[in-house]
């Protein structure tokens, strides 16, 4: 490994720290998003099933859980005092929106490493190709130099191959967290508005909650 990469010239060592940066944002979003598909259904289902009794007890229980986007979602709703339902949605949706920087975090990031990292190999390529027949003399093209021209073709293919490895591989997870966001977003809608109908029954039976102190 260290021969192929010292083979693949000056563009390897970029190329190695977009592989890095890659892992280490892809294990951070992976620890970002298990934490959140294995807590945030029962949260939702609890706070709601305590919502329906006491807004005080689903308040202080979300308190609990406020790591969580759709926590800190409903607990923005619910910290108001006496909100109309126009108002409730509001605090709803603006949450929501604070919240989706967060959810798609690193995209740009991940979108310039699929983007640069071919380029890089094929620059690593081209520069790589330049450098072999460089040392091609004309009138010696059946010579012991062709060989080696031959030779310096396919080193060069190196970073071209490295580049694609990197952006096929930094593809495939920022595909796969772009889909756990667009399912988040429509999960946050419908937990939004099932909370929403829930204070609007209570609003129309003038149950309306003080804003927790």
């Amino acid at each position: 490994m260290a021969n192929l990469f010292i083979l693949g010239g000056v563009v390897m060592w970029p190329l190695l720290g977009f592989s890095v940066l890659a892992v280490a944002l892809i294990l951070e979003r992976a620890a970002f998003w298990f934490r959140i598909l294995r807590r945030q259904d029962r949260v939702v289902r609890e706070s709601l099933g305590l919502y329906r009794r006491s807004s005080q007890q689903a308040f202080k229980f979300l308190e609990q859980h406020a790591d969580l986007p759709i926590a800190r979602i409903f607990l923005a709703a619910l910290e108001l005092d006496r909100p109309n339902p126009e108002e409730f949605r509001l605090a709803l949706e603006s949450a929501a929106q604070a919240e989706l920087p967060l959810l798609k975090r690193f995209g740009t990031i991940f979108e310039t490493i699929v983007s640069v990292a071919p380029l890089l190999g094929l620059l690593g390529t081209i520069l790589g190709l330049i450098n072999s027949f460089s040392s091609l003399r004309l009138g010696d093209l059946g010579g012991s130099n062709s060989a080696g021209v031959t030779a310096g073709i396919s080193e060069a293919l190196i970073s071209t191959a490295t580049g694609l490895v990197v952006a096929i591989f930094t593809l495939l997870f920022a595909n796969a967290f772009r889909g756990l966001y667009r399912r988040q977003t429509a999960l946050i809608q419908e937990y939004g508005g099932q909370l929403e109908l829930l204070y609007r029954r209570r609003y129309e039976r003038g149950d309306v909650p003080y804003a927790p102190s």
